[in-house]
């Protein structure tokens, strides 16, 4: 039985060619080698799966090649090309800093550089995960970083470079390799399944490349686990069954249903949802994901954003065009901060439940009235208030009695509501005039009001909140609110950090663009004096208390 090889390491690139997704820097390898601007140290980062370590490999291959194809392409054939192909290569060395990170193993890499190469130009010595290295063994590896023999150089690759030291870094040329694209992966995938004589659909394919986040070693391994599912036929179902992938079918259903304002049958599609044993903080982040692309395909502009197979992109764009862009960032509002939230919820499905209400309820359209008499026997109010009066539900006239008309959100309102409802708009309109630019004014009391209501915004900073809530804000001149604190230390913590979100704020709630705030300290002889050391406290209780006083007369006591 032929030994199976799996397909990370079958399809494995050894030329510059076969390498994905990472064009510039084969680009800046390739002109190194055609101008003999070889540097003695280089430095691979990025994340995993992009190619780091191949394209060392590749480098060091091409660089040692005696018959060159291209002067930038290893001929395979040579000596130098084969014996790398076959494992035995002298002049090619690869170390694992994992397992290899103490200074002994450093010091006999330094004895081991010495010894020029036995076929080709250079030694190369290929590092991985050098990051695991030891301080000590950094330290022991500067200098012959520093100054190798000529005949020697190092690639060193990473995933995480900022645990490198410094010296180090500036010691290497560095390349940053790019996650690989999902259209690379599938392109990539789609030749593989040819090569392997399976049929694949490109949907199918696309799925395994978000799955593998920009990692081909990853998307591979993919591969191979759906062909072991599949067989040779992959589609797009069987795939995200295996992946246990949620289908994106799901998120287009509750947004229609979202648009329509039909929560019972979001809730629905939800506990089908779970059912199938999907992560709920998964699916809300989905959601997430979801609303943002049909945010950019409203866009011409920004469709080359989506990494989605060209059947989606259709569906997306249709979709997108129902969708409003207020009710987009709402949507994506709600579900950002439901996924915040979602850990510290003290009842999780709960949680993303009310979330999806609160996104059925985004397109509810107020309640349209209109004006009703009231008989004088059933309502004293007085005329003014009987004309503020919002109207009652839209009906139609009949010979009988009125019928109400349907709408997508049934409601009722009660004639308290509706009183209640005037006399609020007659307080609201008395308190607010409008100035000849279109900006209301305020006065002691509105701006008491939403002085109140910033002090809960900022819930989040107790400390904040409490200041807000014991000092009274003065209008100083027009437009010009004065918040006096009561040290140095809060006052320049303020300007610092929260005076350009309370002022839009106060902007914002009081109708007026034009409203600054400034912060200021409480004066001296007004400021409340607090008592910390015992014998302040003491001198304290002592002025203000007779029967304190007499009692340590009587007793002669001596109170500190």
């Amino acid at each position: 039985m032929e030994r199976y090889i799996v397909s990370a390491r079958k399809y494995r690139p050894y030329s510059f060619e076969s390498l994905i997704g990472q064009d510039n820097i084969v680009r800046t390898l390739k002109n190194s080698i055609s101008r003999g601007q070889l540097a003695h140290a280089y430095l691979f980062c990025g994340p995993r799966g992009v190619g780091k370590t191949t394209t060392a490999r590749i480098f060091a291959r091409t660089i040692n090649c005696l018959n060159p194809t291209g002067i930038t392409e290893a001929c395979g054939t040579c000596e130098s090309c084969v014996s790398f192909s076959e494992g035995r290569s002298y002049s090619i060395h690869e170390l694992d800093a994992a397992s290899n990170n103490s200074v002994e193993d450093i010091r006999q890499l330094n004895e081991l550089v010495r010894i020029p190469p036995q076929i080709g130009k250079y030694s190369v010595y290929i590092i991985d995960e050098v990051h695991m290295l030891s301080p000590s063994a950094f330290n022991a590896f500067l200098k012959t970083l520093e100054e190798p023999p000529a005949h020697s150089i190092f690639i060193l690759a990473t995933t995480e470079k900022h645990k490198i030291l410094p010296t180090i870094l500036s010691r290497c040329q560095t390349y940053d390799f790019n996650r690989i694209s999902v259209e690379d992966m599938a392109r990539n995938l789609e030749e593989i399944s040819v090569k392997e004589g399976v049929t694949a659909e490109r949907d199918a394919l696309h799925i395994i490349g978000q799955k593998a986040d920009g990692s081909m070693r990853d998307a591979l391994t993919l591969f191979d686990q759906t062909v072991a599912f599949c067989g040779t036929n992959i589609t797009y179902s069987q795939v995200i069954s295996t992946l246990n992938v949620l289908d994106y079918d799901y998120y287009f259903r509750l947004t229609d249903h979202f648009l329509n304002n039909r929560h019972s049958e979001a809730l629905l599609i939800f506990d089908e949802i779970l059912s199938k044993g999907f992560n709920a903080l998964h699916f809300i982040g989905g959601l997430s994901a979801h609303f943002r692309d049909l945010l950019v395909s409203k866009e011409k502009s920004t469709v080359k954003l989506l990494e989605l197979p060209p059947s989606l992109l259709e569906r997306y764009s249709a979709q997108a065009a129902l969708c409003s862009l207020s009710f987009l960032y709402e949507a994506l509002n709600i579900t950002t901060q439901c996924e915040a939230g979602y850990k510290s919820s003290g009842h999780q499905r709960l949680h993303i439940e009310f979330a999806l209400c609160s996104l059925s309820r985004i397109t509810s359209a107020p309640v349209q009235v209109k004006e009703m008499s009231i008989p004088p026997k059933q309502n004293q109010t007085t005329k003014s208030t009987q004309e503020a009066l919002p109207a009652e539900p839209a009906l139609l006239e009949t010979d009988q009695k009125p019928i109400p008309v349907q709408s997508s959100r049934p409601a009722t309102t009660s004639l308290k509501e509706l009183l209640k409802s005037a006399e609020q708009k007659i307080n609201s309109t008395a308190k607010s005039t409008v100035n000849e630019t279109g900006e209301e004014s305020f006065d002691d009391e509105k701006l008491n009001n939403v002085w109140l209501k910033m002090a809960d915004a900022e819930s989040s900073l107790p400390n904040l909140a409490t200041s807000i809530r014991q000092v009274k804000p003065v209008i100083r001149e027009e437009n010009k609110i004065l918040f006096v604190v009561a040290n140095q230390m809060q006052k320049d913590w303020i300007e610092k950090k929260c005076l350009f979100r309370l002022t839009a704020f106060l902007r914002k709630n009081l109708n007026n663009k034009h409203v600054t705030m400034e912060i200021d300290l409480i004066p001296e002889d007004k400021a409340e004096k607090k008592l910390y050391m015992p014998d302040e406290k003491a001198k304290f209780l002592l002025e203000n208390s007779e029967e304190l006083r007499e009692l340590k007369k009587d007793l002669r006591l001596e109170i500190k």
